[in-house]
C-alpha cells in the first residue's frame, strides 16, 4: 500500500477499510495518495471512477516541490492574491478532487511557511458591506456616518476605533499573499498556467 506522506494529509483514514484500500491501490504509483475527506462517499466515488464519471487526481499534482508543498497549495495561494479570499470563503471541490489537498489545512500550511498572512480586523474592513460598517459605528456611538459611503465609513472606523474594538464586532478576516508567496508563485508558473481561469 502506498503510504508515502500519509501523515501529512490522510492520517485520519482507516487503512483497514476496504474502500480506502481500493482507492489507495488506484494511486499505488503516485508520489503520495491525494487527500481523501472523511465526508467523501468512498464506495460511490470508486464506482464513478469505474464508469468514467470521476477521474483520478493527475499524477503531477501529487508531486511535492522542494518547499514541501503541492501544486494545489500554489493554486490556493494564487486564489488568495486576488484579495477576495476570507475565512468565510468556501473551498471548491477541485482542491480535493483535482489537486488532492485539504483546503483549510493547506491554508494553515501556507501561513505557517510565510507565504500568506491573515489580516487584522482593521485591514479586513473592506470585506464588510456599508450596512455592517454603520452597525459597528453605531455600536460605539461614533457620530456623522449616516450619509457616508463605504470608503468613508472604512476611513471613519479606522480613525475612531481601535483594532481591539473592531475585532470584537466581527469575525470576518481577509488574507494577503506575502512577497515570499509571490516569489513561490513566480518560481512555478506552470501550475497556474494549467489551471482553468475565471474572474474572482
Amino acid at each position: 500500500m502506498n503510504t508515502n506522506n500519509i501523515d501529512k494529509q490522510n492520517s485520519h483514514l482507516d487503512l483497514q477499510d476496504q474502500s480506502v484500500q481500493d482507492i489507495f491501490a488506484l494511486y499505488q504509483n503516485y508520489a503520495e495518495v491525494p487527500y481523501l475527506s472523511e465526508k467523501r462517499d468512498m464506495e460511490g466515488w470508486l464506482n464513478a471512477v469505474q464508469i468514467g464519471s470521476e477521474q483520478l487526481v493527475p499524477k503531477r499534482n501529487m508531486i511535492r516541490f522542494e518547499e514541501d508543498i503541492l501544486p494545489g497549495h500554489l493554486i490556493l495561494l494564487w486564489r488568495i492574491q486576488f484579495g477576495t479570499f476570507t475565512n468565510e470563503s468556501g473551498y471548491p471541490k477541485y482542491f480535493e478532487y483535482n489537486y488532492g489537498i485539504n483546503g483549510p489545512q493547506a491554508l494553515h500550511e501556507l501561513i505557517g511557511k510565510g507565504y500568506a498572512v491573515e489580516l487584522s480586523a482593521t485591514a479586513s474592513l473592506d470585506h464588510l458591506n456599508a450596512a455592517s460598517l454603520k452597525a459597528i459605528l453605531k455600536h460605539y456611538e461614533v457620530a456623522g456616518y449616516s450619509k457616508m459611503k463605504k470608503p468613508e465609513l472604512m476611513e471613519l472606523a479606522t480613525q475612531e476605533l481601535s483594532e481591539e474594538q473592531l475585532s470584537a464586532q466581527f469575525e470576518l478576516r481577509g488574507y494577503r499573499i506575502t512577497p515570499e508567496g509571490e516569489a513561490i508563485l513566480s518560481k512555478y508558473p506552470e501550475v497556474v498556467d494549467r489551471h482553468p481561469k475565471k474572474k474572482y
